[in-house]
């Protein structure tokens, strides 16, 4: 199982963070013990004081597939949650300084949220899914696909250039503007429209 993770893929998130908008989309993985088990706490790694909640739509894959065609891809999924992936942002910025990977900064154990899944069925257009995130009930991250850079579907395609998808693996779609620093009992609790996928606390 792979946690496959698009970056950069919101305008106004790019623009927070002042980073260069992609010209292609922007990927990197998470392990699969990134993923926080259910009905357990975020605990704040002792590594960073600067750990950022990033809301993101995520997307299952039910069949195996590569190099699939933009105009399959819908084939490939039939779930759609919401989850959280987690960023050390001040060891990111390191990172990042000197041209590294990122995966210490995104991949530590339970970086990863993933909520409850609905089927894709329920939606009339996966490009235009309202999606929040309330931290200790105020609202903080507020996004819709439809203002995705890359959407679903070239998601799916761009990344079974590179690798085999497999059925069970994730794809976190990007983050919207709005992210930002969780603290000790911290609740963050996200939503699809008006349906609570998820509630944390954090440690």
């Amino acid at each position: 199982m792979k946690l496959i993770c698009i970056g950069r893929n919101y305008t106004e998130h790019i623009e927070e963070l002042n980073n260069e908008r992609p010209s292609e989309p922007v990927v990197f993985l998470k392990p699969d013990t990134a993923i926080l088990l259910k009905k357990q706490p975020f605990f704040i790694p002792d590594f960073s004081n600067d750990v950022h909640h990033e809301v993101e739509i995520l997307v299952k894959i039910n069949k195996v597939g590569k190099h699939i065609s933009k105009k399959f891809a819908n084939k490939y999924y039939d779930e759609i949650g919401l989850g959280i992936d987690f960023t050390a942002r001040d060891l990111q910025a390191t990172l990042k300084e000197k041209g590294l990977p990122w995966e210490k900064a995104k991949g530590f154990d339970g970086a990863a949220v993933i909520g409850d899944w609905l089927p894709k069925s329920e939606f009339t257009d996966v490009n235009h899914i309202q999606f929040s995130l309330k931290k200790n009930e105020t609202t903080v991250q507020n996004g819709n696909t439809s203002h995705m850079l890359y959407k679903i579907d070239e998601i799916i395609e761009y990344v079974s250039k590179y690798f085999t998808l497999k059925i069970g693996d994730i794809i976190f779609t990007g983050t919207p503007s709005g992210v930002g620093k969780v603290n000790p009992n911290d609740i963050l609790t996200g939503f699809i429209e008006d349906k609570r996928l998820f509630s944390i606390t954090v440690k």
